[in-house]
């Protein structure tokens, strides 16, 4: 499955960090994890440090799927608003998922403070209202986050104006959020395992997941069979090839990233990750040199094909809204991309065992706008699952949900 087009940057600027083994002899374990993605390696990395056997399979290089083209905002903020969650799954499910996320970007600071430079930082989070028609529905938004001490100011235009030189009708305000370098973050801790001794292999493709009596066999394409207790598949968008259909919705969606900016030019924008509630958003991040990473422009075009050609053009159509937006900033991308991701029809993730499968193969698709943090905690929620502990997470982002959908 081809996940991107263009030239992501994070694959430019550290190119092939390390290179890991291709699976050449049995292996038998506890755990082994489908996908060496960001995802799969926040999974691998809970179930070492609670002390299994695991195995991190991955079918490219390292990192070189979705992970290499995440723009990779961290935020607690759902692209379902909590309001409709609260409409959908009941009040108390809906602040649920909220909470979990902040617990998530707690999880993910911590591990990312061990790691060394791959560019973390915690950064504000400015949620923009993009017609005045969205602003009594933001700060319903608003005081509803509040009322559960989710901290969330409103700004209204003249403010937004003044502090971040943006134009909209209002903006809601949070302190809880970060960005990351997701490529390096990748290589560093699957890096750290591997000496730690953990079995990390590329370019090694599962052509076939068999559960067995206690266990589960996978074939690889070159031949060495993987054999363990409990298999995560954190294969990304390409894990719904092993589920039936109507989990997620595959689109595109188009990135691009400026050379490094006057700090004076970003003010307060170089702390700040932005975005806003038209669907389709646009949304603004910056990096540890200054660098504008610039995103949204999604489509319903899920065709490596098709998305390639339209690179350009959408990086032309981000300049154009950032130019809307923040006629201030004048910038020329220096590297564009596209890449697939996918939607849920709520917004939530899939974490845990399928029906389909029994209960030893177990998925992590942490789908959705902000899918690493959704993959710091749903990495709890499977080593829970596979240590047959409860979670509080367990019936709301498991495969259980779709009774209620």
């Amino acid at each position: 499955m081809d996940l991107k087009s263009g030239y992501p940057y994070w694959a430019i600027r550290n190119g092939l960090m390390r290179v890991f083994p291709r699976i050449d002899q049995e292996w038998r374990g506890d755990v082994a994890v489908i996908g060496g993605g960001i995802t799969g390696a926040l999974v691998a990395n809970e179930l070492a440090t609670a002390g299994h056997g695991v195995v991190v399979l991955e079918q490219r290089d390292i990192g070189w799927g979705s992970t290499a083209a995440s723009t990779a905002l961290l935020q607690y903020e759902i692209d379902t608003h909590l309001i409709d969650l609260c409409k959908r799954y009941g009040e108390a499910d809906g602040v649920l998922a909220y909470r979990a996320c902040i617990e998530g970007l707690d999880i993910f600071e911590r591990l990312a403070s061990t790691l060394g430079n791959v560019d973390f930082k915690t950064q504000q989070s400015l949620y923009l209202a993009s017609a005045p028609r969205h602003v009594a529905t933001l700060q319903e938004e608003a005081r509803l986050r509040t009322r559960h001490g989710i901290a969330a100011q409103w700004l209204d235009a003249e403010e937004v104006r003044a502090r971040y030189r943006i134009d909209a009708a209002g903006a809601i305000l949070s302190e809880k959020a970060a960005r990351v370098d997701p490529y390096r973050m990748t290589y560093r801790l699957l890096a750290r395992l591997a000496r730690q001794g953990v079995d990390v292999f590329d370019r090694t493709q599962i052509v076939r997941i068999e559960p067995l009596r206690g266990r589960v066999r996978l074939v690889t394409a070159n031949g060495p069979v993987v054999e363990a207790r409990h298999v995560v598949v954190a294969a990304g968008y390409a894990a719904q090839s092993w589920l039936p259909g109507g989990l997620a919705k595959n689109r595109s969606s188009y990135a691009f990233i400026t050379d490094p900016l006057d700090p004076a030019l970003l003010g307060e924008l170089d702390r700040t990750l932005v975005w806003e509630s038209a669907r389709p958003y646009l949304y603004l991040r910056s990096t540890r040199d200054h660098r504008l990473l610039v995103g949204g422009a999604d489509d319903a075009v899920d065709v490596p094909a098709r998305r390639d050609a339209r690179v350009d053009k959408k990086a032309r159509v981000l300049l154009k809204q950032l130019s809307s937006r923040a006629p201030h900033l004048t910038v020329e991308p220096a590297f564009a991309w596209g890449g697939t991701f996918a939607e849920t029809r709520d917004g939530l993730p899939w974490f845990g065992p399928h029906p389909r499968w029994g209960g030893r193969v177990h998925f992590a698709m942490a789908y959705g706008g902000n899918g690493i943090t959704y993959s710091a905690i749903g990495a709890t929620l499977l080593r829970a699952t596979i240590e047959r502990r409860r979670h509080p997470l367990s019936r709301l982002f498991g495969f259980d949900r779709l009774r209620r959908m």
